[in-house]
């Protein structure tokens, strides 16, 4: 088995937890079958293995209808907190190889592209917050504009007082509620 594949019986129950979700959830997808999804993730098999590592790390990945995918299956982070699995870590190397002491065990750029996803973007976090509420209690990091990452910042977002907000912090820095959401197009 290559690195990057998961065994038939993790691909097993990977493929039934999210169908058992995409079905409790329709309201995240109320245009699309299960049956078209399941054809899709057979045919683009490779996919799941970053599906199992979205899974794994608390993600609890689901599809949704987000605008500007039209054509493409997207799993997104669907827990309710940010992925317990993927918190308290800096923003991207960068701002891991700046910190002398204290390192984080990883940055979130760089954990999600090991999964084979990307972090997303506050477009995508602020219509993913469209379809219910997350991040109550914890924040997550966002792709942050290049101009802010040059000056040494990064963004996260989290939804309070029934309001999304988006702040700044120093890219180096970590907290145990901040993590950080992934998308993955198929």
């Amino acid at each position: 088995m290559s690195k990057k594949s998961i065994s038939p019986e993790d691909k097993n129950q990977l493929l039934e937890t999210i169908q058992t979700r995409f079905e409790k959830n329709m309201h995240r997808h109320p245009n699309l079958k299960w049956e078209e999804v399941s054809k899709i993730l057979e045919e683009k098999s490779e996919k799941l293995w970053s599906l199992f590592q979205m899974e794994e790390t608390g993600g609890e990945p689901d599809v949704v209808e987000l605008q500007g995918f039209s054509k493409e299956i997207v799993f997104v982070d669907c827990s309710a907190e940010s992925p317990k699995g993927r918190r308290s870590f800096c923003y991207d190397r960068e701002a891991l190889d700046k910190r002398k002491e204290h390192k984080p065990a990883n940055s979130a750029i760089d954990a999600a592209t090991e999964m084979g996803a990307e972090i997303l973007t506050e477009e995508q976090y602020r219509a993913l917050q469209n379809l219910e509420k997350f991040d109550l209690k914890t924040s997550s990091w966002i792709k942050t504009p290049e101009n802010i990452r040059k000056l040494g910042g990064a963004l996260f977002c989290d939804r309070r007082y029934d309001t999304v907000f988006t702040y700044h912090n120093g890219a180096e820095s970590y907290y145990a509620a901040r993590g950080f959401r992934v998308v993955l197009k198929i």
